[in-house]
């Protein structure tokens, strides 16, 4: 372990930053500096990119913050809100101990309540702690054959069902955002939960460049399922993906997902995440029925002694009537009062 003093910076070169970023092999692709200009001008919320830093100008330790506050859900800071992963990527428990100290010391000066970092596979001893999720990774093969082959059959008469309904999948860019948007509108407000703003589908369609694509399926005339896939080292990640209710007799999900997954073996890509899930849950079956194998995420805390883990989730049961009334409105009414509201929940 480097012994030599550490300094915290928050204005290290963006360059310097995802230099550090890409040579790290737990790293996510949310940690890339790019993020901090979708979140930005998405939601306006200020950025705090905390980097550890030896007496020669290396890198050892990066966190990238944002601080979030809001009258009605509180004063909070999260590495990063609104995806699944964030958090401290650091090469020495030096780093680590400084930035988490920075980071506690950020947290009284903004009166804010709590810190929440969010890791993938990995703890920092000692603190608050709330394991409730997993993400869903599946390993893939080298052939669509082969991949084929390994699915549950089930799935695979799904597949079939969506193809023989003369479902068909498309890809493409910012272009299909609208087609996108109205199918994911729809879709979170059948939950009752509130829509991010189109302009951040746009802002990661932009600034992740050929990082992402927005995947269609099309059938009746319409597109009743659509999915925004990204790209990073050997993964593709499918963080956003809807469909309509009344077409999913036809197995469209099934379809979005099977193509979206040849697409990813075909870049010779290893992994292909399905994103975040709850242990029993709907969206868990459905994905492990897939052969993706769960693997931890540790949602961390830094925050007064003593308080209780923050319940910012639809399963708090003080939000039950929020989100039955909220199933009532019109889309359209969703699309215009979700995007004030959804900023503030990360």
């Amino acid at each position: 372990m480097n012994d030599e003093p550490l300094n915290v910076t928050s204005e290290l070169d963006e360059e310097l930053w995802d230099s550090f970023v890409a040579g790290s092999p737990q790293a996510s692709a949310y940690q890339l500096y790019a993020w901090r200009r979708v979140i930005e001008n998405s939601f306006g919320h200020a950025s705090h990119y905390l980097a550890a830093v030896g007496p020669a100008g290396e890198v050892q330790g990066v966190l990238p913050l944002f601080h979030i506050r809001s009258a009605i859900f509180g004063n909070f800071l999260v590495s990063l809100p609104f995806v699944n992963y964030g958090g401290l990527l650091c090469r020495s428990e030096g780093a680590q101990a400084v930035l988490l100290q920075e980071a506690e010391r950020l947290r009284r000066s903004l009166g804010a309540s709590y810190v929440e970092l969010r890791h993938l596979g990995h703890a920092v001893p000692g603190l608050p702690t709330s394991s409730r999720k997993v993400t869903m990774l599946l390993p893939l093969a080298g052939s669509e054959e082969e991949q084929w082959a390994r699915l549950d059959p089930k799935v695979r008469n799904q597949v079939r069902k969506a193809q023989k309904s003369g479902l068909r999948w498309t890809m493409g860019g910012a272009e299909l955002l609208d087609e996108f948007y109205r199918v994911f509108a729809r879709n979170m407000r059948d939950l009752g939960t509130p829509v991010y703003p189109s302009g951040f589908f746009l802002q990661v369609a932009s600034c992740l460049a050929e990082g992402a694509s927005v995947v269609l399926v099309e059938g009746a005339g319409a597109t009743v399922a659509a999915g925004i896939a990204t790209c990073s080292r050997d993964t593709m990640e499918m963080p956003w993906a809807s469909s309509l209710s009344e077409y999913r007799p036809l197995c469209p999900n099934n379809l979005l997902y099977w193509e979206t997954i040849k697409l990813a073996i075909s870049r010779g890509l290893t992994t292909f995440d399905f994103g975040r899930s709850t242990i029993g849950e709907g969206t868990y079956r459905f994905k492990k029925q897939w052969g993706a194998q769960p693997v931890q995420l540790y949602w961390q805390y830094l925050m007064d002694e003593g308080e209780p883990l923050p319940e910012l989730n639809p399963g708090n049961p003080k939000f039950r009537l929020a989100i039955k009334l909220w199933q009532r409105l019109p889309v359209a009414v969703t699309r215009l009062i979700g995007p004030p509201i959804v900023r503030n929940i990360p």
